[in-house]
């Protein structure tokens, strides 16, 4: 690590962060007006430090839930409803039928539950109260609602009820997206009850879902601060967590909010030595909105961020109690070895990392810009199996994960300060490189591995030599622009618009099926996803046509992308 960059981590201090992270633990941020005194607070602490922030105020389209229960065989069983679940204050009744899902073991999973054999079931869900496995994610409740069901009871798998979002819809709806609202009521419940209404459901029996909903456009309050740097003022790295929450969401994500609020304060007494620039944002309507605040930053920001940003930085569940570990952290390829290397400075761990999932304020996917991090440190899965814990969305594996027991003792100031100084660090290395630090070579290795493992799933039934052959000519060209790049036979200037170019083309390839500036629904988006197909080709025997067709289509828009990409190298840095 250079001494400069010892002197700005040595800077950290949790005076300022740990006192957000108590002040967050004393009230709910779910309400918008309660976000909103959360903006404000972050504001006046900002001040106290000479830190100038501007406070967006986006009008979002946001859905609240309120009290919920299911009434079956007189009794009556505690339930909270997801967020954008219909509002059924009367009741909705109907048969009660169970279809047991795919079990759930690891953070995919959570999003897409499916049920095996689902097609063969739509008789059985139809006019039918459906109850099954999982936590109320927009795929099972889509899924059951396309198969007829009127209502939706997912059983959370511990003595817990977890709040969420039941929609697939990413940010605040467009017209295009209204038909995905979801249209009929859902409700979690525990395991227990779950338990007990499985056994109502194969006598035959029927229930009552009641959900209270509040929906619709809400004024809504985002912060902002802009650091800017002394040599590329334009060009920046958008920091960034939500800060609503479930109930007081102090693992989720007070925390985060308190990371940012101390790297915010640090970098702007520092920001004489940054060569870049960085912003930082505080999201509202995450919970409710589906990453509500987000996307309408990356919508109304799309060209000057197409434009200037090098890197996007996701703040969520830092600092939680006994998340010792870097495991399963979310980064795009390119990303990996600067932000392993920084793990392995600060924390003496390794990282091992993984597709970023389509979740956590990942916005930018479609404007095409390369990023890291979303959930932060974590459990050892060792510990999470001796205290029995499921697979949950944040909290550092702490199965407080949004429920009323994600409180103060949920954070961990030791681990907080140290996962300040992994953000701090990571941001430095890549607002002060002279070349930015990102290595698409990996990322064109990891394509070459998806496409061979479509083919070999493919066999004889579709030919991807088309995209075997692009992805290698990419990589050629990404060797020899490396290459001169290390020599310093490329300028830095050139080097850097490569770099940040080819996100714009290969981000979109790898993690979009919509087109650029659009957003993909809330569900898992496989890898080089216009030519998924191939390994679902099993799975088509009666399409097998049609099927191939869509590959012929998707592999033309894969190749003329990875063509694009290795052009562009030669046009800018040959």
């Amino acid at each position: 690590m250079k001494t400069s960059e010892t002197a700005i981590l040595d800077q950290v201090t949790m005076e300022e962060p740990w006192g957000l992270v108590e002040s967050f633990a004393t009230f709910k941020r779910e309400h918008p007006d309660d976000v909103n005194r959360g903006m404000d607070e972050v504001v006046e602490r900002l001040s106290r430090h000479g830190v100038p922030a501007t406070v967006h105020k986006p009008s979002l389209y946001l859905s609240l839930p309120g009290a919920a229960r299911v009434e079956a065989s007189g009794t009556t069983y505690r339930a909270k409803p997801p967020a954008y679940a219909t509002d059924a204050r009367g009741g909705v009744t109907a048969p009660l039928v169970y279809l047991g899902a795919n079990a759930v073991d690891d953070i995919d999973d959570m999003f897409d539950v499916k049920i095996d054999g689902a097609a063969d079931m739509a008789g059985l869900a139809n006019g039918a109260i459906v109850i099954s496995e999982g936590f109320a994610s927009p795929v099972m409740v889509r899924q059951f609602e396309d198969l007829g069901a009127v209502g939706v009871i997912a059983i959370n798998p511990g003595v817990d009820i977890h709040w969420g979002i039941c929609t697939t819809i990413w940010g605040v709806p467009d017209l295009d997206d209204l038909p995905r609202k979801p249209g009929i009521p859902a409700v979690a419940v525990n395991k227990p009850d779950g338990e007990a209404l499985i056994a109502l459901a194969k006598n035959g029996g029927d229930a009552t879902i009641f959900t209270e909903m509040e929906e619709g456009w809400f004024d809504s309050k985002l912060v902002e601060v802009v650091i800017p740097g002394t040599e590329e003022a334009d060009k920046y790295v958008l920091l960034h967590g939500h800060l609503d929450s479930w109930d007081v969401g102090v693992g989720d994500n007070a925390v985060g909010d308190a990371c940012m609020l101390e790297i915010a304060r640090i970098l702007w007494a520092n920001r004489d030595k940054l060569r870049r620039s960085v912003r930082i944002c505080w999201w509202p309507g995450h919970s409710t909105g589906r990453y509500a605040g987000s996307t309408w930053y990356a919508d109304a920001f799309a060209l000057d961020l197409e434009e200037n940003c090098v890197a996007q930085v996701n703040c969520d569940s830092p600092g939680c109690r006994w998340a010792t570990e870097f495991l399963n952290l979310s980064r795009m390829p390119e990303t990996d070895d600067m932000i392993s290397a920084v793990i392995q400075e600060v924390a003496g761990k390794a990282a091992e990392g993984e597709r970023p999932h389509r979740a956590g304020d990942y916005s930018f996917n479609n404007i095409g810009i390369s990023g890291y991090f979303m959930l932060s440190s974590t459990m050892p899965t060792v510990l999470r199996e001796e205290k029995g814990y499921y697979t949950v969305g944040g909290c550092g594996a702490n199965i407080a994960w949004h429920t009323e027991n994600d409180t103060l003792e949920i954070a961990d100031k030791d681990i907080l300060e140290r996962d300040i100084k992994v953000y701090l660090l990571a941001i430095l290395r890549t607002v002060n490189a002279g070349i930015l630090p990102f290595d698409w070579r990996i990322t064109a290795r990891e394509f070459q591995d998806t496409i061979t493992q479509y083919q070999a799933a493919a066999g004889d039934r579709f030919d991807l030599s088309p995209s075997a052959e692009a992805a290698q000519h990419l990589l050629d060209a990404l060797e020899a622009f490396y290459a001169a790049a290390r020599a310093g036979k490329l300028a830095e200037d050139k080097a850097n618009t490569v770099i940040q170019d080819l996100a714009r083309i290969l981000v979109p390839i790898n993690f979009c099926r919509e087109p650029r500036f659009r957003h993909d629904p809330a569900a898992t988006i496989p890898p080089l996803p216009t030519i998924y197909t191939a390994a679902e080709l099993d799975q088509h025997d009666d399409t097998l046509g049609f099927a191939q067709n869509q590959l012929v289509r998707g592999q033309n828009r894969l190749v003329a992308a990875l063509r694009q990409a290795t052009r562009h190298i030669s046009l800018v840095a040959g």
